[in-house]
């Protein structure tokens, strides 16, 4: 697991005449106790499982509204989400991290229900729908994304293209589709979910064929739409975010939202959450950054920059590049029974896919 802070960068400071206070300073510490007589800057510690291209130009952006330095740590393409939890799981005897920004649900309800986060009722989240918010204030939903088919157009004509998840275990498909290691982020959240969803059986069932139809297991969804619009693979399974960059990028790929007909599952669309790690060391800074990152600013910011991402807050006029809840039929999914059932899909998928 590969994990490293990275800060925001200090907001500039007017200069200032200490008088008195530093000559004391002089006379009485010399000059190593001089730093001590200057306040040190307060700050906030973030475990940020989106994309640093994305998070960190907010973060900043509250650095410099707040004068609070953020210290961020991010993980791996191949382990976040899963990475980031286990080090909050590993350190909650001793916290080091104030707010985990997580890019899914389902490891923040994990840690929820091991009583590692910190009840926090935002006023800014009141104005969020109430499925994406926890009643006991524990975490906020916002930015979500949709899990879709990526299609390469040159590879994949009109006439077949790929309506639902369960066409990665179509025969015709075999070995030229694919899709992230579901042990980890979005893709590990789509495997609880369907198991939630669907039943055990049918979900086990399920990921047996996909390894039968010989899908080509990648280490993340951005190498997943990479490989999609390279032509190595037809069509695979990852985010929006993922295959708009693509797409922007003139790559050959459409977007299918898969089981959108009113007799099938629907799309999955998965929030970044927020929450407040419980004994954390900056409490207060955390509050105030949760406030600002679930502001319509934000939320703007994120729709309109390149992950597409889908405001959840109804205050955001921005309108999304990609479909939403609101234009596309959407997977109804217990996710505290998806989160429940976590450790039990990783087993299988572990045991399943021979994966380490």
């Amino acid at each position: 697991m590969d994990l490293a802070f990275r800060h925001s960068p200090a907001p500039a400071s007017p200069p200032r005449s200490y008088g008195l206070p530093l000559a004391v300073c002089f006379v009485g510490l010399g000059l190593a106790a001089l730093a001590g007589c200057r306040p040190s800057q307060p700050e906030v510690v973030v475990y940020a499982a989106l994309d640093a291209e994305f998070s960190a130009p907010l973060l900043e952006r509250f650095t410099q509204r707040s004068g609070i330095r953020v210290r961020t740590k991010f993980d791996t393409e191949s382990t976040k989400t899963v990475g980031l939890a286990q080090a909050i799981i590993a350190e909650s005897r001793r916290p080091r991290c104030d707010v985990f920004w997580n890019n899914e649900i389902l490891n923040t309800l994990r840690l929820a229900h091991l009583g590692l986060l910190e009840a926090y009722p935002s006023p800014v989240a009141r104005t969020y729908p109430q499925a994406y918010r926890d009643p006991q204030g524990r975490w906020h939903g916002f930015a979500a994304r949709a899990r879709i088919l990526a299609v390469n157009t040159n590879l994949v004509p009109a006439e077949q293209m790929p309506r639902s998840v369960f066409d990665l275990a179509d025969p015709k498909w075999r070995g030229r589709v694919g899709m992230a290691k579901p042990l980890f982020g979005t893709t590990a959240t789509h495997a609880a979910c369907l198991f939630a969803v669907l039943g055990e059986r049918r979900a086990r069932e399920f990921f047996r064929q996909l390894k039968a139809n010989e899908v080509q297991v990648l280490s993340g969804n951005r190498q997943v739409a990479a490989a999609v619009a390279a032509g190595e693979l037809a069509f695979g399974l990852t985010d929006t975010d993922d295959a708009i960059v693509e797409i922007e990028r003139g790559a050959p790929i459409t977007i299918v939202y898969p089981d959108r007909a009113d007799h099938e599952l629907g799309t999955l669309f998965i929030p970044n959450t927020l929450a407040i790690v419980k004994n954390g060391p900056h409490p207060a800074a955390a509050r105030r950054l949760i406030d600002f990152l679930l502001s319509p600013e934000v939320e703007t910011a994120l729709a309109q920059g390149p992950s597409a991402q889908i405001p959840l807050n109804p205050l955001v006029l921005s309108r999304p590049r990609v479909e939403s809840p609101d234009t596309v039929k959407a997977m109804q999914v217990d996710f505290d029974a998806a989160a429940r059932l976590w450790d039990r899909v990783a087993r299988f998928i572990r045991d399943e896919f021979r994966t380490p």
